[in-house]
């Protein structure tokens, strides 16, 4: 298993030697850590990652050669007992008997009557229309049915939860991967704005042949590199609803990297809000207020924000919306700050075009950038370069 593991490593593009393997093994035979799942994987991580920008493709090789290893490492417990967490009774309804099960209200009155039912419960439940638990169609819990409730826990099954009662954990892209990314560079250099400055450090050949012509002696001159002079602001959805659109964030992401000297990112959830953040594994420990965004970074910045807009409706126009935190001001203030800091501004979606007609969400995100909205695809993100370089 170990030399498999090895192997796999290896072909995931992290470097692993036979000697970082013989040290694994020695640390294990001196049992300088605990016999657990993972004690295993942080040794084992710690040994063969020296980058952490291969931690992601780590934990992905770990999970393929060790899987049904039960591990414990960045699951954090809510107040709510983990059983009632655990879907025990899956329960599918036909679309006739989900038309009959009416939606609770409005939000305040759903979030007022969460607290009720936290207040009065004592025990466990599931299959039922009233308590928090599994299954059933009460609008609290998970793995039931309920039109417009709060997920505690659990899995998204039909993506109708207005709120979510669970941390979860999010990976940052990466930023290395090239398979794909050539159409997207060049529909982005439609974008460039080239400018030679800061230090002279680059040799200017035909400078230095008419000096030298003139002066009748060698005249070396050099000269700033030229480079692209646009500043970008990147703003990323990551978690959720984005999780099949990993490959081509990551893709963007890259081709971004590489046109744009003067880049900057950041990731959120859903809809920006009071805070991002550059690491998604400390995304709750380390967030830069979005106010310190808008006042670092000047109004030339052009702003392109990634995200499928997918969401409760809530998230965008309530305070409290979110569905990780209660946030103070809802995401249309803020989103709304962002665009007026900076006009040159664009909305990339990765959702077909043709489908964002019957998201309630999509429409109104796409109303609040007054129509900046493109979908990801090559012809999309022309039109999108198109519409900033207009904005200067």
């Amino acid at each position: 298993m170990f030399f498999g593991f090895l192997d796999e490593l290896r072909a995931a593009g992290i470097p692993a030697s036979l000697k970082e393997h013989l040290i694994l093994l020695e640390a294990l035979d001196r049992e300088v850590i605990d016999r657990t799942p993972e004690a295993f994987y942080y040794l084992a991580r710690a040994t063969f990652v020296k980058d952490e920008g291969l931690l992601d493709r780590f934990d992905q090789v770990f999970a393929k050669v060790f899987r049904g290893v039960a591990t414990s490492y960045g699951v954090q417990g809510a107040d709510i007992p983990e059983d009632w967490l655990k879907a025990v009774a899956q329960k599918y309804l036909s679309p006739e008997e989900m038309e009959k099960i009416a939606s609770l209200g409005r939000w305040d009155e759903i979030m007022e009557t969460l607290k009720k039912r936290l207040e009065e419960q004592q025990g466990r439940h599931q299959g039922g229309n009233k308590w928090v638990g599994t299954g059933g169609t009460s609008p609290y819990g998970n793995s039931g049915y309920n039109p417009e409730g709060v997920r505690i826990g659990g899995e998204s099954t039909h993506k109708r939860a207005i709120k979510v009662w669970d941390q979860r954990e999010f990976r940052n892209l990466d930023n290395t991967r090239e398979l794909g990314t050539r159409n997207i560079k060049v529909a982005m250099r439609r974008l460039r704005r080239f400018a030679r400055e800061g230090a002279a450090d680059e040799l200017d050949i035909d400078g230095t042949i008419e000096g030298t012509a003139k002066q009748g002696w060698l005249d070396v001159r050099m000269r700033p590199e030229r480079h692209n002079a646009v500043k970008l602001l990147l703003f990323l959805d990551v978690g959720g609803s984005m999780d099949p659109f990993v490959k081509l964030c990551e893709e963007l992401f890259s081709a971004a990297t590489a046109e744009f000297k003067n880049l900057e990112f950041f990731y959120f959830h859903n809809c920006p809000y009071e805070g991002v953040w550059k690491d998604n594994r400390r995304r709750f420990a380390e967030r830069t207020p979005t106010w310190d965004v808008l006042h670092k970074f000047g109004h030339d910045y052009k702003v392109v924000f990634v995200g499928d807009a997918s969401m409760s409706p809530y998230e965008i126009t309530h305070p409290g919306g979110s569905v990780e935190h209660m946030n103070e001001e809802s995401g249309a203030v803020w989103l709304h700050r962002l665009t007026s800091t900076y006009p040159a501004s664009v909305w990339l979606n990765p959702v077909p075009a043709e489908q964002w007609g019957y998201s309630q969400s999509v429409r109104i995100i796409r109303e609040l950038m007054t129509d900046r909205m493109f979908p990801l695809t090559l012809a999309g993100l022309d039109d999108a370069m198109r519409e900033l370089g207009r904005k200067h």
